[in-house]
């Protein structure tokens, strides 16, 4: 594979005060090797599956081993198994950058850069055993439908609508193949400006944002990878939208200043303040999906919604549930709220839902540092120390709703926080139309789109959202 790259860096009036460079070229990667290993755990020879959800012939038993098959030798009645295309290749990025650097007076440097990339061999995945959709729906969201085609021969198992290959002692659940792409692309501009240290002073403050799109988010099972792409139309072409890395905003300002006194030693004090796009489960943004396989084609949570241009549109199911009954009007009044208070969904209606199309509100930290040096010769020795006090989240300290990210507010059944099933229950009603109930967080109908993280007992936060303290002492001898 070839990677051919090309660059310069140009003094423009030869006085070292503006300075262009830039570069374009082609970046070839070695890929995770679980996507090739998953082909070796998953050839249909090595293991097979039994899936029976019947508890009557099947009741819960303590003991492993009760219901174990007797070991024939003879292949797996039914099997999955991962490929890879032929033509795959290792990922490779066409890569371009331009960037200035400007001396200003008084020891500023300014920066602005741009940087491009474009997928010359990106990953993507398909399920080669999923046959064309035999059906849709009607009304308002007319998307393919998986179904309406019975298990024909005796020994099939079903469902057969969303299989190719389904013959009797040979039934493939799937058949995920591993293939290239081109279509990524991501691109980030920013600028900074810097003071250099001067009479003890010295700052730093930059602005960043950037876009990445994507078809898939690679992860470390095929079958994980391809069954949770959000989509609303073809699994095996969800098409270009946001990817899960995709870095939104970001500004930051660092500064620090140092002077000594008492004839101890210099005394440091710096801060950093940070405002950027929220980072919840490694990702900036979440997708509004349907909780359940909505479109019948196998893969469960990963439809995403069609949002109603107005309540004639919306398609409720009354439903009971922890002893509440939530009629049809209850639940288009929430949902109305809900996506009037919501940006993205108000700005989008009469449209699907963008994977990864909610991007998370920003969130505002300042970190403080204070040190002071000690030093003193003894016996000829000269002898270092330092007293440091540390402050994450300094805001937090100061005020409880200050430092604190939101995530989006998700029923507790939510297998991730990034996937938000605001819909649940899919179904179809007899005019052919995708008939759903709203979800219930904490026994009422969700009216907000976001709430805020915590630190104890909050899947996918950290401890960024509570501020932390820490004095230390370092000793430096010689």
């Amino acid at each position: 594979m070839w990677s051919p790259r090309v660059g310069f860096n140009w003094d423009v009036a030869s006085d070292q005060k503006t300075q262009i460079r830039g570069g374009t070229g082609i970046f070839t990667g070695k890929p995770a090797y679980v996507w090739i290993s998953n082909q070796i755990g998953n050839t249909g020879l090595l293991t097979g599956q039994i899936q029976d959800n019947n508890i009557t012939t099947r009741p819960f038993n303590p003991n492993p081993r009760a219901y174990w098959p007797a070991v024939t030798g003879a292949p797996a009645a039914s099997l999955e198994f991962n490929a890879t295309d032929p033509d795959f290749k290792f990922p490779q990025v066409w890569r371009s950058n331009i960037g200035v650097d400007r001396q200003l007076p008084g020891g500023l440097v300014a920066t602005g850069e741009f940087l491009y990339n474009r997928d010359v061999n990106g990953i993507y995945y398909i399920n080669a055993n999923l046959p064309a959709a035999q059906s849709a729906f009607t009304g308002v969201d007319s998307r393919p439908r998986w179904t309406g085609v019975a298990c024909a021969a005796a020994g099939q198992v079903g469902p057969c609508v969303t299989r190719i290959n389904n013959a009797p002692g040979n039934q493939v659940t799937a058949a995920y193949v591993l293939q290239n792409q081109d279509v990524g692309r991501s691109w980030v501009a920013s600028a900074s400006l810097a003071k250099t240290i001067r009479a003890g002073f010295a700052a730093k403050g930059a602005y960043s944002y950037g876009i990445s799109r994507n078809t898939v988010d690679a992860g470390s099972t095929a079958s994980g990878t391809w069954t949770t792409i959000a989509q609303a139309a073809d699994p095996n072409n969800p098409g270009l939208s946001f990817s899960q890395n995709s870095p939104g905003h970001r500004a930051f300002l660092n500064a620090s200043y140092s002077k000594q006194y008492f004839g101890l030693g210099a005394t440091t004090v710096s801060a950093f303040w940070e405002a950027r796009t929220n980072l919840v489960n490694f990702a900036t943004n979440a997708s509004y999906v349907f909780a359940g396989d909505m479109n019948g084609d196998g893969a469960s949570n990963n439809d995403l919604i069609y949002i109603p241009r107005n309540t004639s549109e919306m398609n409720f199911a009354e439903f009971t549930q922890a002893g509440r009954t939530y009629s049809i009007a209850d639940q288009v009044a929430a949902f109305e709220a809900y996506i009037e208070q919501d940006k993205y969904l108000s700005k989008h209606r009469g449209e699907y839902a963008e994977r990864n199309g909610l991007f998370l509100p920003i969130v505002k930290r300042m970190d403080l540092s204070i040190s002071q040096d000690i030093f003193r010769s003894l016996s000829g020795h000269r002898h270092l120390g330092q007293i440091r006090l540390d402050i994450t989240n300094l805001g937090n300290l100061l005020n409880h709703d200050w430092g604190v990210g939101k995530r989006p507010v998700v029923p507790s059944t939510s297998s991730s926080l990034n996937l938000i099933p605001i819909l649940t229950n899919p179904t179809v009603d007899a005019a052919g139309k995708v008939s759903y109930r709203m979800a219930v967080v904490n026994n009422t109908l969700p009216t907000t789109t976001f709430q805020t993280t915590t630190f104890v007992g909050q899947t996918g936060t950290s401890g960024n959202d509570v501020y932390t303290m820490m004095v230390s002492f370092r000793y430096n001898f010689n």
